[in-house]
């Protein structure tokens, strides 16, 4: 062991060291099984997925690029046809100029050098006037294009012909796992290009891509932790739950709802998960904030568990200075009694949605394990997670087999007092999958 010691890092070699105190830290925070249970198993999960990587067909990226390329072109021509002139996009200080100045818009926020014209910005402003909404198109064009589009096919390694990410264990603070060189868990699926990019990720020969996510399963623990009865009912008379929200925020039968209550009820429905405010969702659904109060106390009228779970999670953090998971993942929130109201509300909002999105996080990765250890003997493997979602390359001959294995594991991971429920879909590419 001495030897071994002296022949690793000065910093490696430290651990050693701080095991023991390391381990009776886990000990007294309630922490060690999650640690010994799920986080040190996963790794080696982790690691078979990072070493297997993702096939992805350059073509189609090379096709897109044209086409995004040509698409930016014609944004820009409609962003100086709003503007009256021709400026310099990529320019704060000349964006800000014609926002603020010559357009006359209102100022929402400053930084040091002037008037800001961040994203959050430009969402405020899209409902007064045309030219922020499509800067923001724009700008998610160039993101695109520069982050997927091009750079994808160098990021893929000679040896495997894959593109492989790097899955990182201990970066969020809810215990999500995140995914960097490259970020495959955050190309948006809402948008048309966002969807085209994913359909470069395909199988390999004689395999079929497998996609199973977790039907809304934050809500589900969020009507298994506040135990409120209108949730609750909702999941076990498999009632759709934006449509019930729907119905009881805005005053109508179920048959009622139109499309639109829908959506606005799904994002209240989520957007009180992540402790989202008046003026957040008036930005979110384009509407007065006001009238996004309304909706707010509607909702909490009308689920009145959830309102005490909010509550309750607010002065649990404010007393203790944390708040856990259901299986005792700890996250720290020192500012939840700042004085700095900005710095206080965003930790308020962190205690209401950590114990929920934690707990989705922990489920999951129960279920890779689980999975993982089912499958070992198969030629069918896990290629990639992305919160909800975990995406397999099946073996055509073994689909079935895999399809009602991943199911299982995945609805069976951690019991709720709802069912749980898992979607699979299978492709030739990832979009097509999921």
């Amino acid at each position: 062991m001495t030897k071994r010691r002296h022949s690793l890092p000065a910093h490696a070699s430290a651990l050693f060291e701080l095991k023991p105190g390391l381990s009776a830290d886990m000990k007294e925070a309630g922490v060690e099984k999650l640690f010994n249970e799920i986080e040190m198993p996963l790794t080696y999960v982790l690691a078979d997925i990072e070493g297997l990587g993702m096939l992805v067909d350059k073509d189609v990226l090379s096709h897109l690029s044209v086409e995004i390329t040509e698409q930016i072109a014609l944004t820009e021509n409609d962003i100086y046809g709003l503007a009256g002139k021709t400026f310099n996009i990529n320019s704060p200080m000349q964006l800000s100029k014609i926002l603020f100045e010559e357009l006359g818009l209102p100022v929402v926020k400053k930084t040091k050098t002037g008037a800001s014209t961040d994203s959050a910005v430009l969402e405020t402003l899209a409902s007064k006037h045309d030219l922020p909404a499509k800067i923001l198109e724009y700008r998610g064009l160039f993101k695109l294009k520069n982050t997927y589009v091009d750079t994808l096919p160098n990021m893929i390694d000679k040896k495997t012909g894959r593109v492989h990410t790097r899955l990182n264990q201990a970066v969020a603070a809810t215990g999500r796992i995140s995914s960097s060189d490259p970020n495959l868990q955050n190309i948006p699926i809402r948008s048309a290009i966002g969807r085209r990019i994913r359909e470069a990720f395909i199988p390999a020969e004689g395999f079929t891509l497998l996609s199973a996510d977790y039907s809304q399963i934050e809500l589900r623990i969020l009507a298994h932790i506040t135990k409120d009865p209108a949730l609750v009912e909702s999941f076990m008379a498999d009632i759709d739950i934006h449509t019930r929200t729907a119905s009881e925020v805005f005053g109508v039968a179920l048959n009622e709802v139109t499309p639109d209550m829908r959506r606005y009820a799904k994002t209240i429905n989520f957007g009180i998960i992540y402790g989202m405010g008046p003026h957040k969702l008036s930005i979110e659904l384009g509407i007065k904030q006001s009238v996004a109060k309304q909706y707010i106390e509607n909702y909490l009228a009308k689920y009145p568990g959830v309102r005490e779970y909010m509550e309750k999670m607010s002065e649990a953090a404010s007393s203790s200075g944390y708040v856990t998971t259901l299986l005792g993942r700890r996250r720290s929130l020192p500012e939840i009694n700042s004085r700095n109201f900005s710095e206080r509300e965003g930790a308020r909002r962190m205690a209401i949605n950590t114990p929920i999105q934690g707990t989705a996080a922990d489920i999951i990765k129960i279920a890779m394990i689980n999975i993982k250890k089912r499958i070992g003997h198969m030629k069918s493997r896990m290629i990639l997670q992305v919160h909800d979602e975990l995406l397999f390359e099946a073996a055509f001959d073994e689909l079935d087999g895999l399809k009602a294995i991943v199911k299982h594991e995945m609805e069976n991971a951690f019991p709720l007092d709802v069912p749980v429920t898992v979607e699979l879909g299978t492709g030739k590419n990832w979009a097509e999958a999921h």
